[in-house]
């Protein structure tokens, strides 16, 4: 492979890998903030479907804020057979008060996504540098 070759390649595996790093430290800032500084709120699971055409069903989260205002946010999950979110139902999410439509459901905040998105990132990262210093 020509020098050129491996260089284009390295450069590549290094950027996409610092994007999959940044967008793994982020989602998990985002979760580590609203732990800490979130409020705890019992939403209503108004109806389920296809939310911004999306082929996994998310469900219309319904929830008052502390300021009498009233939400209606898509969930940042998708229905499951193990957590299907059935139509009706209250389920406990955590919301940011500086911006409400910002949220997680609580036990459910995709820690283990962030994670490995970050690691793959590491991963890329190093390869893409392996392939330069190599």
């Amino acid at each position: 492979m020509s020098q050129g070759a491996v260089i284009t390649t390295a450069g590549f595996t290094g950027v996409s890998g610092t994007v999959a790093l940044l967008t793994g430290l982020v989602g998990l800032r985002r979760i580590r903030r609203l732990r800490r500084a979130g409020v705890d709120v019992w939403a209503l699971v108004k109806r389920t479907g296809a939310v911004g055409g999306e082929d996994n069903p998310r469900p219309v989260l319904r929830y008052t804020t502390g300021d009498g205002r009233v939400m209606e946010v898509g969930s940042p999950v998708p229905a499951s057979k193990r957590h299907p979110l059935p139509e009706g139902s209250h389920v406990l999410v955590r919301y940011d008060p500086e911006d409400p439509r910002e949220l997680v459901l609580y036990g459910h905040e995709r820690t283990a996504w962030e994670y490995s998105m970050a690691g793959v990132g590491a991963v890329f990262i190093l390869l893409g540098a392996g392939l330069l210093l190599g």
